[in-house]
């Protein structure tokens, strides 16, 4: 190594961070240490690391909010993330991932896992200063790098468009001009069956974008969207998105990820539909309202039982019928159109 690459480790577990950092100091690198996120955090924007290897669960600030602060920051937003944690589900990865982190390792590792992950990150992160060196990024769109800097583009420069609960947002037909970032509130997509009842295909929450057809036809629209509950949109043309996915093959891939998990999200959603009781379905139903309007135990979902039964599938007779078992057990409460999760453990037992 022509120069020492410094190496900010961030591990409130003693034994594991003396340990990871005596393997690295031996590799030839300086490492400097933390032992919560607020004060890697502040370490990281002192010394300034060529990579940062940080835990999820810690005191004082956890890793997400760790990779947050420093992403915002002009100083750090460029240095390489490696997340480190015991945390092996999936959505947990893909959290970490949409956030911003280049990698992320599970506990126990291998040396050669971690060390693998270090120098394969410094290298991409070395490469890429060559590049931005030798042809500077001009515009805005062209310094979109990763979905987290995506959104923060349709944040920043998106039409607001903002919606009460019940409105249409778009309907089956319509030109399909923009794509939306939705920065607040639950939107519903739905679409007639040959009968003309209305079937739910998907649901979408903070965060998620909305309203993808083609990029390279003015298609109409294949479904409706609905807000559920307020909602507040950040959309912006097709034309322009095309035109950052052009200028930057990364960010191209990466969404490619993100739709293609939606597709898989949206599959095991049609088996379980198909395949499971009407028990389960009531059971998963609810518990996916809770996790899509961000709901705690106790807090009330406030939602017509047709959606509730378009969602799982079913009649909405039987679901009013499961609803009153699951009333009967314990499981809920209900008030008028109110329904409160009281065995949210038990509701997961069913599904």
């Amino acid at each position: 190594m022509t120069s020492m690459k410094k190496i900010l480790l961030i591990e409130d577990d003693v034994s594991l961070r003396e340990n990871t950092s005596e393997l690295l100091e031996l590799s030839g690198y300086e490492v400097i240490t933390a032992s919560n996120g607020k004060l890697g955090v502040d370490v990281a924007k002192q010394q300034m690391p060529h990579i940062i290897v940080c835990d999820i669960m810690m005191p004082e600030m956890d890793g997400y909010g760790v990779l947050k602060e420093l992403s915002s920051c002009e100083g750090t937003k460029h240095i390489p993330f490696i997340f480190l944690s015991a945390k092996t589900e999936y959505k947990e990865i893909r959290k970490g991932m949409d956030l911003g982190a280049d990698d992320y390792l599970t506990k126990p590792f291998e040396e050669e896992e971690l060390m693998s992950a270090i120098e394969s990150r410094l290298a991409k992160a070395q490469l890429i200063a060559h590049m931005m060196d030798d042809n500077k990024p001009s515009t805005p769109e062209e310094q979109i790098r990763t979905l987290s800097e995506l959104k923060s583009f349709f944040d920043d420069t998106g039409k607001i468009s903002t919606f009460k609960k019940d409105d249409t947002i778009y309907n089956q037909g319509d030109h399909s001009n923009k794509i939306y970032l939705i920065l607040k509130g639950a939107v519903k997509c739905h679409k007639m069956d040959e009968d003309g009842k209305e079937l739910i295909t998907s649901l979408y929450s903070d965060d998620d974008f909305l309203g993808f057809t083609s990029f390279f036809e003015n298609i109409p629209y294949q479904e409706s969207a609905t807000a559920v509950e307020s909602v507040k949109l950040a959309g912006i043309s097709k034309d322009a998105l095309k035109s950052i996915l052009e200028k930057n093959h990364t960010i191209s891939i990466q969404l490619m990820e993100l739709l293609s998990e939606n597709i898989s999200d949206i599959k095991e959603q049609l088996l379980h539909m198909a395949y499971s009781s009407v028990r389960r379905k009531t059971a998963q139903t609810l518990l996916q309202f809770a996790e899509i309007l961000n709901k705690k135990p106790n807090e009330a979902i406030k939602i017509s039982r047709s959606d509730l039964a378009s969602v799982a599938g079913i009649a909405t007779e039987s679901l009013i019928r499961t609803l009153s078992s699951f009333k009967k057990e314990g499981l809920i409460s209900i008030e008028d159109r109110n329904i409160k999760i009281l065995e949210l453990q038990s509701l997961k037992h069913i599904v």
